[in-house]
């Protein structure tokens, strides 16, 4: 349930299409996302859901990372000589802690402002991360490739889920890991990811989703088989009101997550 425009009352896209495009960005996702920039950091801000939910991915990947390459996530800096591309890397909520675990991280960000925004905080931090407001079919074209890819959040705000998830696959390394993480298109996702969340909840922006652009498990796990990986684990997320904090689950019926690699 995490992520604006008010595209319509109910998360679905305007009629009107887009004319033909060289990657798969949604011009409207990245001006939304741009409009975040400043307040991305604010822990009570338009993005809480996400700073509340960040611990818990991170713990996925760390642990994803750690038992593919067999680091020991435990010693000081675990993910030293790998190299990883955060997908959409937003402010930097991932990419920050990931660098300082020991990763030479690149994060993408197409939002002008939003990359800004990155590159200002993790100096701040005296962190060094290679932040590109460029796509990762750009990434594709100029051959660069990757021991760990990430996408969290992201697949649900293209245009289109496979040449996203082939492109991502196809910047994997041979003995590479990727990991995303989406929204089930479920009748119960548009109840708790769009009706609770955004109207009711007021928890996102208006508009943060399109339930049509929900990807169901089987559609992710097609997209990375037809990019040439295997799925190596899937699990669900689900939040807890009383306690007012995120877990793992076997319920994939709204958040989830997935590994992939090279078969």
């Amino acid at each position: 349930m995490t992520g604006a425009d008010d595209r319509s009352a109910a998360g679905r896209p305007p009629s009107e299409g887009h004319g033909p495009r060289q990657d798969t960005l949604d011009p409207a996702e990245v001006a939304r996302f741009d409009r975040l920039a400043e307040s991305w950091w604010d822990p009570e801000g338009p993005m809480r859901p996400l700073h509340q939910l960040n611990p818990l991915r991170l713990g996925y990947i760390r642990d994803a990372i750690g038992a593919h390459f067999g680091r020991n996530v435990r010693s000081p800096k675990p993910f030293a000589g790998l190299t990883l591309l955060d997908i959409g890397a937003g402010g930097g909520l991932l990419a920050e802690p990931l660098a300082r675990l020991g990763a030479e991280v690149t994060g993408l960000e197409p939002a002008a402002a939003m990359a800004a925004a990155a590159r200002r905080h993790a100096e701040q931090g005296g962190l060094s991360i290679d932040y590109r407001s460029e796509t990762v079919e750009e990434v594709v074209a100029r051959g660069e490739r990757f021991d760990v890819v990430t996408a969290m959040e992201v697949v649900e705000h293209v245009t289109d889920v496979r040449a996203f998830v082939r492109a991502a696959c196809a910047v994997t390394g041979d003995d590479g890991l990727l990991v995303l993480s989406t929204l089930n298109r479920t009748l119960r996702s548009f109840a708790l990811a769009i009706v609770g969340a955004e109207y009711v909840l007021r928890w996102l922006p208006r508009g943060t989703h399109d339930w049509e652009k929900f990807v169901t498990p089987e559609e992710l796990a097609d997209a990375v088989a037809a990019g040439g990986l295997t799925v190596a684990d899937r699990t669900g997320v689900i939040y807890n009101p009383l306690s007012a904090n995120w877990r793992l689950s076997g319920d994939m019926s709204v958040n989830y997550m997935l590994t992939a690699k090279r078969a």
